[in-house]
């Protein structure tokens, strides 16, 4: 499903990923761990094509991602990948000013064009999923932690995307919210859902993860499986 190779990306004089290669494959669960600054969330984001990185390849389905792919070919490139790839932050990141269902349903509306109606059923599905039937109309402020990062996973599963990205999706909230959102995460690992989640919180994962990656210094130095 993912296919890197030879991934290095740099902040200046900084190496934050260097000539990294591993693969994901369809259906599967992989937690990328390591210490802070060895280019986990760096990663995820040059998947998404978040980052610009300076040397390797990214491969997404059929998509093929180079460095030396031009600003044209890259725009093209990046819009087809998101298409498959779903993003969870690690602070939420929900629009304010829209209630848990709005947020779920806007990229489906605006981005793919859905009808409202299509789009509000399919929100409704996905908000029972992770335990929110009764909390559609709510807004972020009246959420909860662990409830505002389910919203999230909700809204990124909107998109139907073959991929998700999780970065530190449990790190900001206590060990109850934390193991609201372990659960979701683990019945989308039993329903074939393949994931990247980048955590500290390995044990949380463990049930879930199919593949462990350690990163340090932007190297991959070990991985588990």
């Amino acid at each position: 499903m993912i296919d890197i190779r030879g991934l290095c990306k740099r902040h200046g004089s900084l190496e934050v990923l260097r000539d990294l290669s591993f693969s994901v494959e369809k259906g599967e669960v992989a937690a990328i761990i390591g210490p802070s600054g060895g280019g986990k969330s760096t990663l995820l984001r040059c998947i998404n094509g978040l980052e610009i990185f300076d040397r390797g390849e990214i491969k997404v389905g059929s998509d093929l991602l180079t460095a030396t792919a031009t600003p044209r070919e890259r725009s093209t490139l990046v819009r087809s990948i998101r298409s498959k790839v779903g993003f969870v932050f690690q602070q939420f990141n929900l629009f304010p000013h829209l209630d848990a269902i709005g947020n779920v349903i806007e990229a489906p509306v605006h981005v793919l064009g859905k009808r409202r109606d299509e789009a509000m059923a399919d929100a409704r599905e996905l908000l029972a999923k992770v335990g929110l039937s009764d909390k559609e109309r709510a807004f972020s402020h009246e959420l909860s932690g662990g409830q505002q990062q389910r919203v999230a996973i909700a809204r990124a599963l909107a998109m139907h995307p073959e991929v998700l990205l999780l970065d530190e999706p449990t790190s900001s909230l206590d060990p109850s919210m934390a193991s609201e959102v372990m659960s979701v995460l683990a019945d989308l690992a039993k329903g074939g859902q393949t994931m990247i989640v980048v955590t500290h919180q390995l044990g949380l994962f463990r049930a879930v993860a199919s593949t462990v990656l350690t990163l340090a210094g932007g190297a991959a130095v070990k991985k588990d499986l």
